[in-house]
């Protein structure tokens, strides 16, 4: 696992025996681990340790996974994977809008634990490869590659490496529809393509960074069952719905579709 062998993992959790299976996994995939019981002990951890991901647990002792996750988003972009017995939706939606990129629900397999902890490491580490273009510009949007900063015309808008990642994708081939299984391969890796709702709730964020209006989106607009696509051109007026149902799938001109998420 190339992307693992060498990570420094911030493990949070008081369950011992459970704790104890994930390090001796991740120290056999080649990571090197240090625990943390609590969460005041794992932000003392991170502050001193750096590391390249945190696996934190939900319900600890002192101060949850939740409140711990909010304060390391507060000083850090390190990729967080949760680990809950909760399972459903809403339980997940509160970890992702908390600031975690991953979502894990107990019982796990570790092979499945290693192989979600690997695709983040792997988009969190940038590519080895130069990159070709340094500077993409879409309609008002500035999108600089390189030092990972957006500007929308005169404003610097801050971007997570998520949204930066999703953006960046779109902006790859602006005007074109880009079906959502798609970019969830692309932006979370090919293991995602069942997880819309990561996608879904991304695009939203990405539309309160950027968007006057995000209940009516002009930049990133909806292909309503298949996909998005980024729009070059925001100073055109939003077709019928009619005629937006007719429109090919790519090379999408000079349409704005429903600002419904699929």
């Amino acid at each position: 696992m190339e992307n693992v062998e060498g990570a420094k993992i911030l493990l949070i959790d008081d369950d011992d025996s459970l704790a104890m299976v994930v390090e001796v996994a991740l120290v056999q995939a080649g990571c090197r681990v240090q625990r943390a019981r609590n969460g005041l002990e794992g932000l003392q951890q991170l502050y001193r340790w750096r590391p390249d991901l945190v696996v934190l647990d939900v319900m600890m002792p002192r101060m949850d996974g939740w409140e711990t996750c909010r304060r390391i988003r507060e000083v850090s972009d390190v990729p967080i994977l949760m680990l809950t017995a909760k399972a459903g939706a809403e339980s997940e939606l509160k970890g992702l809008k908390g600031g975690a990129d991953q979502y894990v629900t107990k019982p796990f397999l570790v092979s499945v634990l290693l192989a979600r902890i690997e695709a983040l490491l792997r988009r969190a580490r940038p590519s080895r490869e130069p990159a070709k273009l340094t500077t993409v510009e879409v309609g008002d949007l500035k999108i600089d590659l390189a030092r990972q900063e957006l500007a929308v015309g005169d404003r610097s808008v801050d971007l997570s490496p998520t949204e930066f990642r999703l953006l960046a994708a779109l902006a790859s081939r602006p005007n074109e529809v880009i079906p959502h299984q798609q970019l969830l391969t692309e932006v979370w890796g090919p293991e995602y393509t069942g997880e819309g709702l990561y996608l879904k709730m991304y695009i939203r964020y990405l539309r309160q960074k950027i968007e006057e209006d995000p209940a009516h989106p002009r930049r990133i607009v909806t292909r309503r069952g298949v996909g998005y696509y980024l729009n070059g051109d925001i100073s055109i007026h939003p077709l019928e719905s009619a005629e937006i149902e007719d429109l090919p799938l790519l090379g999408l001109k000079n349409s704005l579709p429903s600002a419904e998420d699929y």
